[in-house]
C-alpha cells in the first residue's frame, strides 16, 4: 500500500465516523513529513456551522499544530473533490498537495465544476492527485445518501 492510499485510509475512517453521527461522510487527514497533523470530518450538522467542512477543520488543526497560517509542505487528503469554499481554502492556505478520492460532479472545484486548485491567475497552485481510493469513497457516499432516502421514505 502506498503512502497515499494509507492516509486515504484514515481519511476514509473519519468519514465513515461521520456517517455514523449522520453528517454526509467526508474525512481529511493533513499530513507534514509524513506525519498526521491534523484532521476533521464533516460536522456542519453536529456544530450548526456552515464551515465545518472536513478540509476547513483538518486545514485549522494543522495550522494550530505548525503555529502558522501558512501550510507550505502540507498535503491534505480528503475523500472527496473540495468544493469552492474548500478549495478556495487550500489555495489561501498554501498547501502544498491535495489528495482525494471521488470525483464530486455536483460541487467540485478541483476539476469537476472548476479547478481552483490550478488556476493561473492565483499566486499559488497545488499539485493535485484524483481518484486514490475513490471507489471506496464513491460507495460510502452512495449508501449514506441511500439510508438517508429510505429514511425519509419511511416518515
Amino acid at each position: 500500500m502506498s503512502d497515499d492510499e494509507a492516509f486515504m485510509q484514515q481519511a476514509l475512517a473519519l468519514a465513515r465516523e461521520a456517517a455514523e453521527l449522520g453528517e454526509v461522510p467526508v474525512g481529511a487527514v493533513a499530513v507534514l513529513d509524513g506525519k498526521v497533523i491534523g484532521t476533521g470530518f464533516n460536522r456542519r450538522e453536529i456544530d450548526r456551522h456552515p464551515l465545518a467542512h472536513a478540509e476547513m477543520l483538518a486545514m485549522d488543526a494543522a495550522a494550530r499544530s505548525m503555529g502558522a497560517w501558512r501550510l507550505s509542505g502540507v498535503t491534505l487528503y480528503v475523500t472527496l473533490e473540495p468544493c469552492a469554499m474548500c478549495a478556495g481554502a487550500l489555495v489561501q492556505s498554501r498547501v502544498t498537495r491535495l489528495v482525494f478520492g471521488a470525483m464530486d460532479p455536483k460541487a467540485g472545484a478541483v476539476g469537476s465544476l472548476y479547478n481552483l486548485a490550478e488556476e493561473p491567475r492565483h499566486n499559488h497552485r497545488l499539485q493535485v492527485s484524483s481518484g486514490i481510493l475513490a471507489d471506496e469513497s464513491r460507495l460510502l457516499l452512495k449508501s449514506f445518501f441511500e439510508r438517508l432516502r429510505a429514511k425519509k421514505q419511511k416518515n
